[in-house]
């Protein structure tokens, strides 16, 4: 009895981290009926392209686990060759609930992108796009620059602070939220909600104008109701993950 006992746990276990595996970069029964919709399969590109672009840049790639990973080129903001940040390109979101899971490098720093937009005029995505900041906080300078912590994890970079800062290290995964609903914003990292703000009122028009957004693009306030959700090349190693949406 005693060996059968031990039989059935050890396939429970085993049963239970299988069950984990397959819910990477998957959607659960539950999610399907409320209205999920997953945005990276975990084996393909489909649906991701470069900013401003029509193809998936060569230098980003799917690894074996199932990740989107941008490897590190060892020159920082200044990139490598063919690389730059991506965008799901197939849709443009207004009301909207994001999820995804991201892991930085030691030192590295990267960012998620919403409502951001495209034209001839434009040739990066910050210029008109929030950004939910991914960062090394313990090494990458940034960590200590901006105002208040305004440039590190979580945080709408340098604008609203993360509070808490509950960021993980470096080499491990943090599960972050993006909701926006007519307006209103919120930055949810590893189960808490440290950022929210609302679009288009004074305060944001005062908070934009003492940033240093206006000398980027003049008209950066003015955030689009409906845009591109995007991933940050900043010449770091990061992996994504786990990317799905619902509308609102």
């Amino acid at each position: 009895m005693k060996n059968l006992f031990l039989i059935s746990l050890v396939a429970m276990i085993l049963s239970s981290c299988c069950d984990k595996t397959q819910e990477v970069n998957a959607l659960t029964k539950e999610e399907k009926a409320d209205g999920w919709q997953l945005l990276f399969d975990g084996k393909t590109t489909d649906g991701w392209r470069n900013y401003g672009k029509t193809t998936f840049p060569d230098g980003w790639e799917i690894t074996e686990d199932g990740t989107i990973h941008c490897p590190g080129s060892g020159r920082g903001e200044a990139g490598g060759k063919d690389r730059g940040d991506i965008i799901y390109g197939d849709k443009k979101f207004g009301n909207f609930h994001l999820k995804l899971e991201w892991k930085i490098s030691e030192g590295g720093n990267s960012g998620i992108f919403y409502l951001g937009q495209e034209s001839d005029s434009l040739d990066y995505i910050w210029k008109t796009a929030p950004e939910m900041q991914i960062l090394d906080n313990e090494k990458h300078p940034d960590a200590a620059a901006g105002i208040a912590g305004n440039r590190q994890a979580g945080s709408l970079y340098d604008l609203y602070p993360a509070v808490p800062q509950n960021a993980k290290p470096a080499g491990e995964w943090n599960s972050v939220e993006i909701k926006v609903y007519k307006g209103s914003v919120w930055h949810m990292q590893n189960g808490e909600t440290v950022v929210e703000y609302h679009l288009w009122t004074p305060e944001w028009n005062e908070l934009v104008a003492g940033s240093k957004f206006p000398a980027l693009n003049p008209t950066w306030a003015d955030v689009a109701s409906e845009g591109y959700i995007g991933l940050q090349d900043h010449g770091d190693d990061v992996w994504f993950r786990n990317i799905k949406i619902k509308e609102l």
